[in-house]
């Protein structure tokens, strides 16, 4: 899998538009500044979609959901409608603080800047590492795939499974993901800095060498 082309979502909101249907963005993951220079994700296509969901980062650990929706779809909704926490107060406070921190912080610019930072290690790592075959994403949402070699690209999920282990004996842990669970999911806080990631960096280094001897 690699980073879709920028037309790429465009097509899609179109052909889902044309069979009656709604573009919907998830952005549990890629909102609220971490792909870089965006509040979402989406945006990096240019493309507005229908209906937004978002959480997690929108709460920095309170519990929240969101469902953003063009006026014509919400009003669309009739009836009544229940939810036990819905509206209330002290996660709505939590999410306003959390919003204008990272606007007044200007988090999102950091995304940008320590993510390139960041994937320039992973590049590094990439030619220096024959086990990982892919280096990919955008701001502070980086994945390093795994493989068994680079010509068939396998997945080394069991190389994995053991990297995770050294990663975590030199004081770093790290989340796996991908169909196969071969691929390191780096997804650091939005206000990390250079250094961290330089000192990240060094520890994720050694574990791949441990990993290729």
């Amino acid at each position: 899998m690699v980073t879709p082309p920028k037309e790429y979502f465009g097509i899609v909101a179109e052909i889902v538009r044309n069979h009656g249907g709604l573009f919907i963005s998830d952005e549990v993951q890629t909102g609220w500044g971490r792909t870089g220079g965006k509040w979402f994700g989406i945006e990096q296509w240019g493309v507005t979609p229908d209906i937004i969901t978002a959480a997690k980062g929108l709460g920095n650990g309170s519990p929240v959901g969101l469902t953003v929706a063009r006026a014509d779809v919400a009003d669309a909704l009739r009836g009544a409608t229940i939810s036990t926490f819905g509206g209330n107060p002290v996660t709505a406070t939590a999410a306003k603080a959390v919003i204008d921190f990272i606007d007044e912080q200007d988090l999102m610019t950091n995304a940008t800047e320590v993510g390139a930072h960041l994937r320039g290690h992973l590049e590094e790592m990439k030619e220096r590492y024959p086990v990982i075959g892919d280096v990919r994403g955008m701001g502070l949402m980086q994945a390093i795939e795994l493989v068994e070699d680079r010509k068939s690209k396998v997945p080394a999920t069991a190389a994995l499974a053991q990297l995770l282990e050294l990663t975590r004996e030199n004081r770093l842990l790290i989340g796996k993901g991908g169909m196969h669970a071969n691929v390191l999911r780096v997804t650091p806080p939005l206000n990390v800095s250079k250094a961290d990631v330089d000192e990240f960096a060094a520890r994720l280094n050694k574990s791949l060498c441990q990993l290729s001897k």
